[in-house]
């Protein structure tokens, strides 16, 4: 199966924060960003597989700052790494301010997504070839996150995490 690039996986969408998406005090919900998150990492992996694909779990969610009503966020997913069918998506997400035009970082997410065939059984994708510097890292990055994943879920042995091991050795 032919490698694909992170950025033909590209998805990216703008929201307006509006009043039903935000708390009492005017903030976005974490559950409205959570699922805008979810849907454009969808995009994401879908684009990467040509396949249905389902979230099979949230590895990490930051919430850095606070994003207020009326706010344009921009969410922008590449999948950063395939495993035989599963696929990390990193979902980075941006606040402009509407009177400078200024984007600033404002949370940050990693997806994970199966891709399934219509009998919702796992199907092969392909390998990713990072093209950039930051892509590589988060490519590194996966592996480990993943080893940590099955050690934690009594899937791997710590000593075969070998990424993991080589954080830790001097």
């Amino acid at each position: 199966m032919k490698a694909k690039k992170p950025s033909e996986s590209l998805a990216i969408t703008t929201k307006v924060v509006l009043p039903n998406e935000t708390n009492t005090l005017g903030k976005l919900f974490g559950g409205a960003l959570l699922a805008w998150m979810d849907e454009i990492a969808a995009v994401s992996a879908h684009r990467h597989a040509k396949q249905v694909v389902v979230t099979s779990s949230v590895n990490h969610v930051s919430f850095d700052i606070p994003v207020d009503l009326g706010a344009f966020v921009t969410l922008e997913a590449k999948v950063s790494r395939a495993f035989r069918s599963s696929m990390e998506v990193v979902i980075d997400v941006s606040v402009e301010d509407r009177e400078t035009g200024e984007s600033k970082m404002s949370n940050q997410a990693i997806y994970t997504f199966v891709a399934v065939n219509k009998e919702g059984k796992s199907v092969e994708v392909p390998p990713i070839e990072p093209e950039t510097e930051e892509e590589q890292r988060r490519y590194d990055a996966a592996l480990r996150r993943k080893q940590l994943s099955l050690i934690l879920a009594g899937k791997m042995e710590p000593d075969a995490a070998t990424e993991l091991k080589a954080l830790f050795a001097k």
